[in-house]
C-alpha cells in the first residue's frame, strides 16, 4: 500500500498558543486511494514486461522451471500413494528437499550436486551408525563423550578441508552434506534406537529424488554448461573483431578535409560495448567449466574433453579485451589534422585493426564449427604482424610534434603501441585455439574443395586491355591484385612472394 508523504498528507498548526501536533490531509489521503489501482496496474504490467523479457532471453529458463516441477510431482508421489508411504514413512520428506536443493539449470551443476550429496549421506551416514556403536560400547556415561569428540573432530577437520582450492571447486557441496549428515546421524542415534532404520529410510529417499533429477536433466531437454561454454568463447572472440572491425574502419580513417568526414550514431556503434561483457566473463567460464568436468559424453564433447583449455582460450581473450578498454576511451578523440607523422601511422593503424578483426572471425568461426582454423588466418596474423613491424619501426624514429596539435600526436603514438600488443595477444589467442583443435579432436576443413578453389584462382590466361576496350566490350574483368583484403602490399609482404615465386 503506497505511503502517505508527511509533507503532503500532514499538516502542523502555526499558532503559538497551541501545541503543535500535526493534523492528516483528508483530501491527500483521498487523492492516494483513487492513485492506488493505476500504481498497481502500471506495476503489474512492467513486472508482466519483464518476466516476458526473461523469458525471452534465454527460453530454456522456462523449461528447467517445468522440469523441477515436474521432479517435485514425481517424488511427491512418497506421500501422495499409501504402499510407498507405508514403505518410507516421514522420510519421504528428504526426496522433496533433495529435488529443491539439487536441481540445477544445467546438466553438469545436477550431476555436480547429486553425486556429491548421496556419496556425501553415504559416507556420512555409515560414520554415524559406526560413531554410535563405538559409542555403546562405553557404557551409559562415556556414550555422549564419545559421539561430542567424533563430532567435534570430523566436523573440523571436513570444515578445514573446504578450504583446499580443489575441494572448493568440486566437492564443497558434498563436505557441506557430510557434516550436517554426520552430525545429525551421530545425534538422533544417541536417542531413537532404531538408527539402522533410520539412516536406511533417509539414504534410500535422497538417492531416489538425486536420481529423479539425474534422469530428468539428462533426457528432457538437457541444458549441457560445456556447450554453453564452448559457446561464450567463440562469442567473445567474435565481439572483440567486431570491435577491431569498426575501431579500423571507422577511426583510423582520417578525412583529408571537412566535407569527408562522416557522422556515425551511437546505435551505429553499439559494437564499441559489445567488448564490456568479456572483461567480467572470467567468473563464468571457470564456474561453466567446473560444471562441464561433471557431464558425460555429449554430441561433439567427448569424455574427458579439455576444458581447461577452453580457459586459457578465455584468458587470452580476455588480456585482448583489456587491451581494447585502454584505446576505447581514445574512440571519441580522433585527429581533425592529418600530419605527416599521422599520414604515416595510419595505414599500419588500419591494417592492424582489420586483419585482426579478420584473424579473430575465422577463429571464433573454427571454435562454433569444431573445425581447425583456415590457413586464411596465418595470413592474417602475418599481415598484422608486418604491418605491426613497421609501425615499430616508425615509433623508433625521433619526432619532435607539432606545438598546435602536439596532444594528437601524443594520443595516436599511444594508440599505436596498444595495437602492436594486440596483435601480440591476437597471435597468442590463434596459437591456443590451435592447441585447442587437437585437444578436441575438432575435424579438419575439406582439402578438396579448398584445392578447387586455389586452381579457380591461379589456372588460365590473363590479357592485358586498354582502357577503351573496357568501355567498348563489356565481357571482360578488372581485377585489382595490389591491394590484399587488410590494404596495401607491405614490403615485407612483397619480398616473401618474391621469394616463393623465385622458389616455384
Amino acid at each position: 500500500m503506497a505511503s502517505l508523504p508527511n509533507s503532503q498528507c500532514m499538516e502542523t498548526s502555526n499558532s503559538p498558543n497551541e501545541n503543535t501536533k500535526p493534523t492528516i490531509n483528508v483530501a491527500c489521503i483521498r487523492k492516494c486511494i483513487k492513485s492506488m489501482p493505476k500504481n498497481l496496474k502500471s506495476k503489474a504490467v512492467e513486472t508482466v514486461k519483464f518476466t516476458k523479457k526473461i523469458g525471452e532471453d534465454d527460453p530454456r529458463r522456462i523449461v528447467h522451471s517445468v522440469k523441477v516441477g515436474l521432479a517435485l510431482t514425481l517424488v511427491s508421489s512418497l506421500y501422495f500413494f499409501r504402499p510407498l508411504y507405508a514403505g518410507f514413512g516421514q522420510a519421504g520428506m528428504w526426496a522433496i528437499l533433495t529435488v529443491v536443493l539439487v536441481f540445477e539449470f544445467t546438466v553438469g551443476g545436477t550431476l555436480s550436486k547429486s553425486l556429491n550429496r548421496g556419496c556425501a549421506t553415504l559416507l556420512a551416514g555409515a560414520l554415524g551408525i559406526g560413531a554410535e556403536y563405538l559409542a555403546n560400547l562405553c557404557g551409559d556415561k562415556g556414550e555422549p563423550i564419545v559421539l561430542g569428540l567424533m563430532v567435534f573432530i570430523l566436523a573440523t577437520s571436513a570444515t578445514f578441508t573446504r578450504f583446499f582450492p580443489d575441494v572448493k571447486r568440486r566437492y564443497d557441496y558434498g563436505v557441506l552434506i557430510f557434516i550436517i549428515t554426520f552430525t545429525l546421524v551421530a545425534v538422533s542415534g544417541f536417542r531413537v534406537s532404531e538408527i539402522l532404520a533410520l539412516a536406511h529410510q533417509r539414504l534410500s529417499t535422497i538417492l531416489i529424488g538425486g536420481a529423479t533429477c539425474i534422469l530428468i536433466s539428462i533426457f528432457v531437454c538437457p541444458v549441457w554448461a560445456g556447450q554453453d561454454l564452448h559457446y561464450l568463447i567463440a562469442a567473445n572472440i567474435e565481439k572483440i573483431a567486431l570491435f577491431l572491425e569498426g575501431f579500423g574502419g571507422e577511426f583510423m580513417s582520417f578525412p583529408e578535409n571537412e566535407d569527408e568526414k562522416s557522422i556515425t550514431t551511437d546505435k551505429d556503434k553499439s559494437f564499441l560495448v559489445a567488448y564490456k561483457s568479456v572483461l567480467n566473463s572470467k567468473t563464468t567460464e571457470e564456474t561453466l567449466a567446473n560444471l562441464a568436468w561433471w557431464e558425460p559424453c555429449h554430441g561433439q564433447f567427448r569424455f574427458r574433453h579439455p576444458w581447461g583449455q577452453y580457459l586459457k582460450t578465455g584468458a587470452l581473450a580476455t588480456e585482448c579485451a583489456h587491451h581494447i578498454k585502454i584505446i576505447h576511451k581514445y574512440v571519441y578523440l580522433k585527429p581533425q589534422v592529418t600530419s605527416e607523422l599521422i599520414k604515416k601511422i595510419q595505414e599500419p593503424c588500419r591494417i592492424i585493426s582489420t586483419e585482426s578483426s579478420q584473424a579473430l572471425k575465422q577463429l571464433s568461426s573454427s571454435i562454433k564449427n569444431m573445425t581447425f582454423p583456415l590457413p586464411e588466418t596465418e595470413t592474417h596474423i602475418r599481415t598484422c604482424n608486418a604491418a605491426a613491424n613497421d609501425l615499430k619501426i616508425i615509433l623508433e624514429k625521433p619526432y619532435l610534434p607539432d606545438q598546435d596539435h602536439s596532444q594528437e600526436t601524443i594520443q595516436l603514438l599511444f594508440l599505436a603501441s596498444v595495437l602492436i600488443d594486440i596483435v601480440k595477444s591476437v597471435e597468442n589467442i590463434s596459437v591456443s585455439v590451435n592447441e585447442l583443435s587437437q585437444k578436441a579432436g575438432f575435424r579438419q576443413q575439406n582439402p578438396k574443395a579448398e584445392k578447387q578453389q586455389h586452381q579457380l584462382l591461379h589456372r588460365g590466361i590473363v590479357q592485358p586491355v586498354n582502357n577503351f576496350d573496357i568501355s567498348d566490350n563489356s565481357n571482360c574483368v578488372v581485377i585489382d591484385v595490389h591491394k590484399l583484403a587488410g590494404g596495401q602490399e607491405t614490403l615485407a609482404q612483397a619480398m616473401e612472394r618474391e621469394k616463393l615465386e623465385t622458389r616455384s
